[in-house]
């Protein structure tokens, strides 16, 4: 059994993004695991996605990596709309 990064600056696993994210579907976990994203970019995709950044303080618009993870998270609320 693979043991989740805690380092944040590697590369996510699919141990990582779930303990992260929460259980995804195959398809989001394999577009997020192609992004190949570092565990602290998982952590600020899953801070936007809770609305907690503000209570951090004001951010600039989540971009890179972040951004794409929480457009892939996001992209079936969109469809069922």
């Amino acid at each position: 059994m693979t043991k989740p990064n805690s380092g944040g600056d590697g590369v996510a696993t699919r141990d990582d993004v779930t303990s992260i994210l929460g259980p995804l579907d195959f398809d989001q976990m394999l577009e997020i695991l192609a992004l190949h994203p570092t565990v602290a970019e998982v952590e600020q995709a899953s801070i936007w996605l809770a609305g907690d950044a503000d209570v951090f303080g004001a951010e600039p618009p989540i971009k890179g990596t972040a951004a794409e993870i929480v457009g892939i998270v996001t992209a079936n609320d969109a469809d069922e709309e």
